[in-house]
Formats: structure tokens, C-alpha cells, sequence
């Protein structure tokens, strides 16, 4: 009989495997200092395009005074227990009319954390009767939601609206031997591509076949659409999009989650969704911060203009100079090269050292052997000194990556430089 720590052990999985060159610089890193476009990396301040903060709110002065005051009024800890129980406010109440109202929903209910929500709500929307169809690059925790599903699942190839119209066909011929319904779940804005999904030719389907549909649109609220409402207010599309999920994470530069639609729908999830059953609410820090926070991302649209021109800014800026961001159209800005992983990791550190930019790097098994994914997040934050300090940097590093610069044997063992 195996012992389950050794395997552990001996192989670290397909990213821990290089977790003693990697730890604390490629993977782990500590970024210092205030919130924002600059932090110190190492002793060295550094241009930071690493942060899923894009209208800038997680160090602006007006969020941080609100979450001050409230930490000075409530402590860390009211209110204590689950909502259900012992840990529902006026607040919490008062934070789900104004979320429900900005995405034109019935109603809304807040969630802990983002990826544990997502998933318990998939866990209490479907039983083993019914089908789940769903984007093949939908995030892990839409992944993750969908392994706890003891029904039957189809995937579809990203945004391919022929090969989503097949599973659901399949679906439906499934549906009709278990009695089951059909859930449809895709993605607003794909945060390692940028591309919007198709929501709009998604919900047209619903013409032809009976199904639901949920949204995960981390990226999107807050920042795409008209009124930062998100990528199906973007599209056009909202009245079609019946469960709207979003993070807190991505625009707001705060914690927690949410998920809106039917008010029926929304209180079955109240009382079914485990995660929130079983766990203590948001504290009122968090609460009464992103009430302060919503109203600013209704009452200044410049910080959403600020972001845009960023993004557009470094976008073009790298287009022009022949780099492949591959379909974004959002502020999710990829860029796509050529080479290996230790070829990408001898980049990266020529970056952060030489350089001073600090941005995320993927590659295999994420991604397929022989790519590189430079994955950098625009924020209201960023200058226009950082763009053109970053267009610099990546013109000149890619020169050197195509010259074979950056050829090396292994990945450099960086825990041991620290």
C-alpha cells in the first residue's frame, strides 16, 4: 500500500515540480509597498502589471477612508456567524438591492469568496437529473463546481457557437431520458485570453432549445458596458442572461462575490447554497466598503475611462510593434511568444531586474509546450510613463528572446539567490 504523502512528495505536481527554484520569485513573489502601478519586488520598485484592481479602487483615497471608518466602527468581526443564522445586517441587505438594481436584476445575494461560491452555487442549482453544458476555457472554479455535479456534462470548444449548439443538442436528447433541465455556463470576459464569450449568439440558441444560462463575469463588472453594468449589459444582451455572477476582486480591489437574477431562483439559493450556509458572513469592512464602492462606480464614470485609456494605450502600443495579443478585446492584455519554460522564466527575470516590470507569466502545462503568455492588467492606476517604459522593455526583451538570449539549461534557482 502507497503512502499518499510520499507521491506527494516525490513529484510535486505538474506546477510544484519546480518549487525550489521557483518559490518566492516566479511563483509566490512579495509584492511591497502601497496598492498600485509601483511596488517594490525585492528591495526595487517596480512597474506592476500583476494587480486585478482595474479602476484603481483598492488604494484610492475615497475607499480607503470608508474602509477605515468602518474598521473603526465594527472591528473585523461583526457580524459573527452565516447569514442564515446569525450574521445577516440591514447592510449586507441594503448591498444586495444596490447590486441587483446595477446589473437590472430581481435580486442578488452575496457570496464569501468568489471561488467557493461560484461552485456551491452550481452544487445547488443542479441535481443529478440534469445537464450542465459549458465553455471548455471557463475558469476553474467553474470546473471545480461542475466536478461536485453527479449528472451528466458536455463541454464546448471555446466560444464555438456551432460546437455549443452540438452539446446542447446533446443535452437535450440526455434531458429527455433523466428528466433533468439543462444549465448552460460561460464567461463574460476569459481571463487569460481576453475575449468576450459570445454571449449574445448563446442566448439566441435559447430560441431553438429550452436551457438556462449563468454567467461567470468576474472581469467584466464594473468594467465593460456603458455604466460598467458588464459584459451582457457590453453585448447588449441582459434580459437573456438569467443567473449574472461577478467577484469583487477584479474591479472593486476588494473581497467577496455575488450572484443575481429571478428573485424565486434567489431564494432557493439563500437557503441551498452550502458555502453561505455553512460559513460567517461578509464583515461589515467588506460590506460597507463596497457599498462605498458602488457608489462610485456609478457616480465616476472617469475612473472607467481612465482604464480604457490605458488599455487602449498599451494595446496598440504593443500592436504596433508586431507583438500577438491574440482576440482580447477587453483589458485583459496577453502576449503571445515562442519558447520553452525556462526560456520564458530567464525573460521574466531580465524583466524585473533590468528592466523593472513585473507581470505574470504562463506557460506549460497551463498553456501548450513552446508557448509563453505575458498576462498584463491595465489598471485607472497605471501612467502613461508606464506604458512607454513597458513598450520599451518588451520590444527589447522579445529582440532577445528571438536572438536565443534567453536560451538556458534550466530554470535559474531563484530561492537560493534570496
Amino acid at each position: 500500500m502507497a503512502d499518499i504523502f510520499e507521491k506527494l512528495v516525490k513529484d510535486g505536481g505538474p506546477i510544484g515540480q519546480h518549487m525550489k527554484r521557483a518559490h518566492g520569485y516566479f511563483a509566490f513573489p512579495k509584492l511591497e509597498g502601497e496598492l498600485g502601478s509601483r511596488m517594490f519586488f525585492r528591495g526595487k520598485e517596480r512597474i506592476v502589471w500583476s494587480l486585478n484592481n482595474y479602476l484603481g479602487l483598492a488604494n484610492h483615497p475615497e475607499t480607503r477612508k470608508a474602509d477605515t471608518l468602518a474598521a473603526e466602527k465594527w472591528g473585523m468581526g461583526y457580524p459573527m456567524g452565516a447569514r442564515m443564522m446569525s450574521g445577516n445586517s440591514v447592510y449586507h441587505e441594503e448591498l444586495e438591492k444596490v447590486l441587483s438594481g446595477f446589473v437590472q436584476r430581481e435580486d442578488a445575494m452575496l457570496l464569501n469568496f468568489g471561488y467557493q461560491g461560484i461552485m456551491s452555487c452550481i452544487d445547488a442549482l443542479v441535481n443529478r437529473r440534469d445537464i450542465i453544458v459549458y465553455d471548455a476555457e471557463c475558469h476553474a472554479c467553474i470546473v471545480d463546481g461542475i466536478r461536485m455535479h453527479l449528472g451528466y456534462s458536455y463541454t464546448f470548444k471555446h466560444n464555438d457557437i456551432e460546437d455549443c449548439e452540438k452539446q446542447l443538442q446533446r443535452a437535450v436528447k440526455m434531458a429527455e431520458k433523466t428528466g433533468g433541465g439543462i444549465l448552460l455556463i460561460t464567461e463574460g470576459v476569459y481571463g487569460m485570453s481576453g475575449d468576450q464569450g459570445k454571449l449574445k449568439e448563446i442566448v439566441a440558441l435559447k430560441e431553438k432549445y429550452e436551457f438556462r444560462i449563468l454567467i461567470d463575469d468576474a472581469h467584466g463588472f464594473g468594467a465593460m458596458g456603458p455604466t460598467g453594468a458588464g459584459t451582457d449589459e457590453e453585448q447588449g444582451c441582459q434580459a437573456g442572461i438569467d443567473l449574472y455572477f461577478s467577484t469583487f476582486v477584479k474591479s472593486m480591489g476588494s473581497i467577496g462575490a455575488f450572484i443575481a437574477g429571478p428573485k424565486d431562483v434567489l431564494s432557493y439559493l439563500r437557503y441551498n447554497t452550502r458555502s453561505q450556509i455553512f460559513a460567517k458572513s461578509l464583515p461589515m469592512i467588506i460590506v460597507e466598503g463596497m457599498l462605498k464602492r458602488m457608489e462610485m462606480l456609478k457616480t465616476m464614470p472617469e475612473l472607467r475611462e481612465k482604464l480604457w485609456k490605458v488599455t487602449n494605450a498599451l494595446q496598440s502600443g504593443l500592436r504596433e510593434r508586431g507583438f500577438d495579443l491574440g482576440k482580447t478585446n477587453t483589458m485583459v492584455t496577453p502576449v503571445y511568444m515562442k519558447g520553452d519554460v525556462p526560456e520564458a522564466t530567464a525573460m521574466v527575470l531580465d524583466l524585473r531586474e533590468n528592466y523593472n516590470i513585473f507581470c505574470s507569466i504562463v506557460v506549460y502545462p497551463v498553456i501548450p509546450k513552446g508557448q509563453i503568455i505575458y498576462r498584463l492588467i491595465p489598471t485607472a492606476a497605471h501612467t502613461e510613463e508606464d506604458i512607454n517604459l513597458t513598450l520599451k522593455a518588451f520590444t527589447e526583451t522579445k529582440a532577445k528572446l528571438d536572438a536565443g538570449a534567453y536560451k538556458v539549461a534550466e530554470i535559474p534557482d531563484m530561492a537560493e539567490a534570496m
